[in-house]
């Protein structure tokens, strides 16, 4: 049975406002996912449901399957009305790495990658430019010059980082600050599985210095969405959130379908609107129309602070990647 609450609608990242919940791209064009271009119809419907459900924010990244990602959403949007594109919100992420086609050493080329993005997306500009791990070639200084100079030559809108720890947030925030430019967003993996940040002191951190927190992997690469179990395992290559086995995650799982019914919502969308409960804003996956549906239901409903307390008490810390997180 349906329970009646009040609709989830917005957030906010650097003053401008945002749908509570973004959609993550990962799966769109890379092989960690599987991708094949036979599916691009599934993720067209996806989109399409996702924007009548008033999801426009849409995040992405050079590194999803080498650019793929980033071509279909630029195909999309262009497929898309006058009225839908005026709407959107889009994001995507510098790989402070070299890559065959924009080799470096001491100084990260921001500027020119972020041109080689909008290219593949057929955009002028971005809402949101990221750094994509504090790990890498480049010091800070340099990261954080050339995220600067992409605001003052308007290619993007606001800057952020991802996977960036407590310490090192507040020293890039700081950096940017000597730019005249503020840092909008840290996005680190944050689920029912890897509660970590809100234990250390990163997401208090974060509220402090206004800084908005996108929540990547919120259904712990699937693990959170009822679908799989131990005679039905994660496939392959789905490395974050991976430490507990499916008898450690019994009591957590069972929890969610047992408040799911009492939404009439599927549990991924327990597991979203958990993570819009702690005031982040998760990014869901979604590569067909009935995963965009379910996952828009997040924002139909409110868990009350006894269900998010609960999930928490049978949720995990986590463990952090050491190479690629630092929160």
């Amino acid at each position: 049975m349906s329970i009646p609450t009040q609709t989830i609608k917005h957030a906010t990242i650097a003053g401008v406002q945002v749908p509570a919940m973004a959609i993550g791209t990962w799966s769109w064009g890379d092989k960690t996912w599987g991708y094949k271009p036979e599916q691009l119809p599934d993720i067209k419907e996806a989109w399409k449901t996702s924007v009548k459900a008033g999801l426009t924010f849409y995040d992405t990244a050079e590194a999803y399957g080498n650019g793929e990602s980033e071509k279909i959403i630029g195909q999309l949007i262009q497929e898309s009305s006058e009225e839908e594109k005026q709407k959107l919100f889009i994001a995507t992420k510098f790989l402070p790495f070299p890559l065959p086609h924009s080799l470096y050493l001491f100084n990260p080329p921001v500027v020119e990658r972020l041109q080689a993005s909008l290219k593949r997306m057929g955009l002028s500009s971005v809402e949101l430019y990221q750094i994509h791990s504090s790990s890498g070639l480049g010091s800070f200084e340099s990261l954080a010059s050339g995220l600067a100079q992409c605001v003052k030559m308007g290619l993007c809108k606001a800057v952020g980082v991802s996977n960036f720890s407590k310490d090192e947030l507040a020293k890039f925030s700081d950096l940017l600050a000597k730019h005249d430019v503020r840092l909008a967003s840290n996005q680190i993996e944050f689920n029912l599985l890897r509660q970590g940040p809100e234990k250390n002191g990163l997401l208090e951190e974060m509220r402090k210095r206004d800084i908005a927190c996108l929540a990547y992997s919120p259904l712990a690469m699937g693990r959170l969405t009822g679908k799989y179990n131990a005679s039905n395992p994660i496939p392959s290559g789905r490395r974050f959130s991976n430490q507990y086995t499916w008898e450690q995650l019994a009591p957590l799982l069972e929890y969610m379908k047992t408040l799911s019914e009492k939404y009439d919502v599927s549990i991924s969308a327990i597991a979203l609107n958990w993570v819009i409960a702690k005031g982040a804003i998760p990014l869901g996956g979604a590569r067909n129309a009935k995963q965009a549906e379910q996952n828009s239901k997040a924002l139909t409903f409110e868990l009350t602070p006894e269900e998010a307390r609960g999930l928490s008490e049978k949720g995990f810390d986590g463990k952090t990647n050491w190479f690629w997180q630092r929160g």
